[in-house]
């Protein structure tokens, strides 16, 4: 399931993150990248300077994804993977790739469900820098306010278009689920959505009971744990 999310970070805090980061240092994206990632990667990365900027940021940012409703029954999160911070300047993009399908080692191993994107430069302050996402229904691009996200599968081919112009930061993450399978935590989003709606609108009502009673069990059955 692709989606995106709007007002994850409030103002006051994109304000804080982006002061932070006009003043940090920057390194070699392909640093981070797999072997064949880093033949198309062409960006720079917040480096940790052992001041404690990056684990501060890292945290403002797990903490706003986490506390989002949206993002927890979308996603039913297991593992959420400490974020990167990407810098692209003019002429600097991340070609066409697929994300690691397992990232970290020994017990911070972690499987690749969900990759995420939180645009923090507002869109009128660069041009290019879209994010292209392949699919069966053809190449989707993204180009998000300052603030918003979108998570979309591990598994799908995307690449960030050259900036061609002005400053293109984002952060960008990847999430293990607790329900393995896209399908099954579509349906799990859409009885979710759905009990939600029918008892905002009528209350505690037997069709509601069993709609959550249905949406409890299938989690039950699929919740890797």
């Amino acid at each position: 399931m692709l989606m995106c999310i709007a007002d994850v970070l409030s103002n006051d805090e994109l304000t804080s993150v982006i002061a932070q980061l006009d003043n940090a240092n920057f390194v070699d994206g392909k640093l981070t990248a797999g072997w064949h990632a880093r033949l198309v990667k062409h960006n720079t990365q917040l480096q940790d300077d052992g001041s404690g900027m990056l684990a501060q940021l890292q945290n403002l940012i797990q903490n706003a994804i986490n506390r989002h409703p949206l993002f927890q029954i979308a996603v039913r999160p297991k593992v959420v993977r400490s974020p990167l911070f990407s810098r692209y300047e003019q002429g600097m993009s991340y070609g066409t790739h697929v994300d690691n399908s397992l990232m970290g080692s020994g017990d911070h191993l972690m499987r690749s469900d969900i990759s995420l994107t939180l645009f923090l430069s507002d869109p009128d302050t660069y041009s290019g820098g879209e994010l292209v996402i392949e699919s069966t229904q053809g190449e989707q691009v993204f180009k998000l306010p300052a603030g918003c996200m979108i998570i979309y599968p591990s598994s799908t081919l995307h690449r960030v278009e050259t900036v061609t112009s002005g400053v293109r930061l984002a952060a960008v993450t990847w999430v293990q689920s607790l329900v393995r399978d896209l399908g099954d935590r579509e349906l799990l989003f859409d009885l979710d959505t759905a009990r939600q709606a029918i008892f905002e609108k009528y209350g505690k009502t037997p069709e509601f009971d069993l709609i959550s009673k249905s949406h409890a069990n299938l989690l039950r059955k699929w919740a890797d744990l």
